[in-house]
């Protein structure tokens, strides 16, 4: 997806648009905030979209004084459609474009916040170079590695969609692409060969500072991951652990989440002073 192209930027509605690289469109959004810098960049999970968020953008805006950027990745949301299978090494394909979304939207600093696979690209993209202007790197729920508990809650979700109303509640989100969105995250997870999958080695190259969260009942993640994180950045990195909290802090415990992040954010030197809230 070379010579990706903002298509109408200029006359988008004031919250989103699409972006389009070589005819792949992915949907975007954005949230206003008090001051200009550093913008809050947020990635989705596995099975997310930019409507899964919900109305956590404007409550994270709201409290930081942050500007908000998010988009659905291909296969995902109102995005175009991803061809299947996915390939078992998805996540760092993904890296290169982050950097290559955050130019054409014209984002500068920026601080990624990434949620379950979000929080995986985060990380790698902050690692790889290819996104020079992120500042800062918050995770939820990522993983670096497969675990036994995250192959055992992926069966459970695979039993939801075949079994009971999971397919027609994404479907809400995702309309033509739920069915590759499913596919494509349960049965590559769940694919033999991916259950080798670790991307710590990588972790060293992130010499930003980062924040990982991860709830105490994540039903898809030990807290083996936060510790691996936090080991292998080289950045400063703060582990927090969100007691009550399942998979998805930011539903569970948003107050919490959003008070994390903010005091994240407002601890780095590219916060700009002016507008923020106290």
């Amino acid at each position: 997806m070379a010579g990706g192209t903002v298509e109408g930027i200029a006359d988008e509605p004031a919250d989103g648009g699409f972006l389009d690289f070589d005819g792949v469109q992915l949907e975007f959004r954005r949230v206003a905030g008090a001051c200009t810098a550093p913008m809050l960049v947020l990635l989705h999970e596995g099975l997310g979209c930019v409507g899964m968020w919900k109305d956590f953008p404007e409550r994270l805006a709201a409290a930081t004084g942050c500007p908000i950027f998010l988009w659905s990745r291909q296969g995902f949301g109102g995005s175009s459609p991803m061809p299947l299978p996915r390939p078992l090494d998805y996540l760092e394909r993904e890296t290169p474009l982050v950097g290559r979304v955050l130019g054409e939207a014209g984002i500068g600093r920026c601080v990624l916040i990434g949620h379950s696979d979000g929080g995986t690209i985060a990380l790698l993209a902050a690692g790889s170079g290819t996104a020079p202007g992120v500042q800062a790197v918050a995770t939820m729920a990522a993983h670096v590695f497969v675990e036994d508990v995250t192959v055992a809650g992926i069966r459970e979700t695979q039993r939801a969609w075949e079994e009971g109303d999971l397919r027609s509640r994404l479907a809400r989100w995702h309309g033509d692409n739920v069915e590759g969105a499913f596919r494509g995250w349960c049965d590559t997870w769940l694919a033999p060969g991916f259950r080798t999958w670790n991307i710590e080695s990588a972790l060293p190259s992130v010499r930003v500072p980062v924040l990982a969260m991860q709830g105490a009942d994540d039903q898809y993640g030990t807290p083996f991951q936060v510790d691996a994180i936090v080991r292998g950045v080289s950045g400063p990195a703060r582990p927090m652990l969100i007691p009550g909290a399942g998979h998805a802090p930011h539903v569970d415990a948003p107050d919490t989440v959003i008070a994390a992040i903010r005091l994240f954010v407002h601890a780095l030197p590219c916060a700009a002073p002016a507008g923020l809230p106290t």
